[in-house]
């Protein structure tokens, strides 16, 4: 038997198909909106299956969004810890993008997915997948919950507690 290991890019995917409905997008589409080859999507759903974070045939092989939430909230700055470096251009993410740049006054410098095209300075908070950033300008509501998981990844205690009430609701629609 062959032990599955989550990868950081399968949370990606995940989120992804949170709000894709019964019309679940092809591989190929995934691939495309996510900037990942058809083959990486292929496996990120296999591996998420085996997690029990998606069910299987007979519900539709939709996402456990509970299941997703409790790993995000209780697991996932143990299994994919933030990796921090140096000032740079990015994307804002965390605290300092939406909802919760709404919510909570600033520090700077405020963490950024180093992206050439980027609006802001800030350090570099390297995103669970190399191609989050174009994927979250393409998809607005991914942008959200990528950021939001950002925050559960290495936020304060306060940050946190709202980021983990915005995923809540947002999984629960």
């Amino acid at each position: 038997m062959k032990r599955m290991t989550l990868k950081p890019q399968d949370i990606v995917v995940l989120l992804k198909l949170l709000k894709t409905g019964d019309k679940r997008p092809t591989y190929a589409q995934l691939a495309v909106d996510l900037y990942m080859s058809p083959s990486e999507v292929h496996a990120s759903i296999h591996r998420a299956r085996a997690a029990r974070l998606i069910h299987g045939p007979e519900l539709g092989n939709r996402v456990n969004a509970k299941a997703l939430e409790e790993f995000i909230v209780h697991g996932i700055r143990y299994a994919f810890p933030p990796q921090k470096g140096g000032m740079t251009r990015g994307i804002p993410t965390a605290s300092a993008a939406e909802p919760l740049n709404r919510k909570m006054t600033q520090e700077e410098p405020v963490p950024v997915w180093p992206f050439e095209q980027g609006s802001r300075r800030g350090y570099a908070f390297l995103p669970l997948y190399k191609r989050v950033p174009q994927a979250a300008l393409k998809d607005p509501e991914l942008y959200q919950l990528l950021a939001l998981v950002d925050a559960l990844r290495d936020g304060s205690a306060r940050e946190r507690a709202l980021a983990k009430h915005e995923l809540s609701v947002r999984l629960k629609n």
